[in-house]
């Protein structure tokens, strides 16, 4: 392909400050990989908002264009895996951490990273989804295959993406949801996603220093981990189960074998950037077919490039809502 011109976030390490920018940047300055995109779509997620204020646990080197998710056009395969012009979906692996990633007009990638758009999806949907609707429906999908021995599932940080989603999920395969939450007030958002239940997350935050507690829960999806999570599992049912994938509470997990010695339960890693191509395939199907939200436009809010500069500050102040889309069409 000829050596085209596109825009894209920049992020440049400046006198150990960290400037954003709109820039120009050529198709030949892109990473080595078979698969060149146009793309249409990207969204905003936590990780990508640290890569833009120079964290370097996301981002080893700048100058850089973060975005962990992407969806738009194959203009070129040489791995022929993809015909040009096929409609692809990229999320995880390195996209937007060291490699250039969804906040610019094209990226190039290995062609294993990316997975066919399912049809009854269109690219916008697949960005409200992104990185955290993917996670969330990873995380229903793994605690459903374990078997867990009833039908009510707490929920931990169920208004971010990952909690929400799989909120959602879960009262689509009929399950009965408790959504612990410090947003009780926010009783409505929480119906809509099916939740029968909200309780405080106080609830579920046990400081006691007992090794077990009252059996309450068939399964768990936490988001949150720390103290949290220890108290969800020490309150979770003989052979139930509990995924886990975030942090955002704390890394450190306060908890004794006890749970998992007497009452059998599992605790379940999720991690969605390594996820293997059939699986990812799989999920994504899922997520263009039954648990498919009827209403997915109603919780993202569309930007432009230009504005998402703008919507970085308003995710690390803690003031951004719902989805962030961004259009680079």
């Amino acid at each position: 392909m000829d050596n085209k011109k596109f825009k894209a976030l920049e992020i440049k390490e400046v006198d150990n400050d960290y400037k954003r920018n709109i820039i120009e940047k050529e198709i030949n300055e892109l990473p080595e990989g078979d698969l060149l995109i146009r793309v249409k779509y990207s969204s905003l997620n936590y990780k990508d908002a640290l890569s833009a204020i120079g964290n370097k646990g996301v981002t080893k080197e700048y100058p850089h264009t973060p975005g962990i998710d992407a969806a738009g056009e194959v203009v070129e395969d040489k791995s022929n895996n993809f015909q040009k012009g096929d409609k692809v979906i990229v999320t995880g692996y390195d996209l937007g951490m060291n490699t250039a990633g969804g906040f610019g007009e094209y990226i190039r990638i290995p062609s294993d990273w990316a997975v066919k758009l399912p049809e009854n999806l269109t690219l916008k949907e697949s960005m409200i989804y992104g990185t955290a609707g993917f996670t969330g429906a990873l995380s229903v999908h793994k605690l459903l295959s374990a078997g867990i021995p009833g039908k009510n599932i707490l929920v931990t940080g169920p208004s971010g993406g990952v909690g929400s989603f799989a909120c959602s999920f879960l009262a689509r395969e009929d399950y009965n949801v408790t959504a612990a939450t410090g947003k009780t007030d926010a009783k409505e958002y929480f119906q809509n996603l099916g939740v029968k239940e909200v309780i405080s997350r106080s609830e579920v935050n046990d400081d006691s220093g007992r090794m077990l507690l009252k059996e309450k829960w068939d399964g768990v999806i936490d988001t949150v981990g720390g103290n949290m999570l220890a108290t969800a599992i020490k309150s979770t049912k003989y052979s139930g189960a509990i995924t886990c994938c975030g942090n955002v509470a704390s890394a450190d997990l306060p908890i004794n074998v006890y749970p998992f010695i007497l009452r059998g339960v599992s605790l379940l890693g999720i991690d969605s950037v390594q996820v293997n191509r059939e699986l990812r395939e799989d999920i994504w199907h899922k997520l263009a077919s039954d648990w498919k939200p009827d209403h997915l436009d109603e919780i993202s809010t569309e930007i432009t490039l230009d504005e998402l500069s703008d919507y970085i500050d308003k995710m690390l102040a803690g003031d951004s809502k719902g989805r962030v889309v961004v259009n680079l069409n």
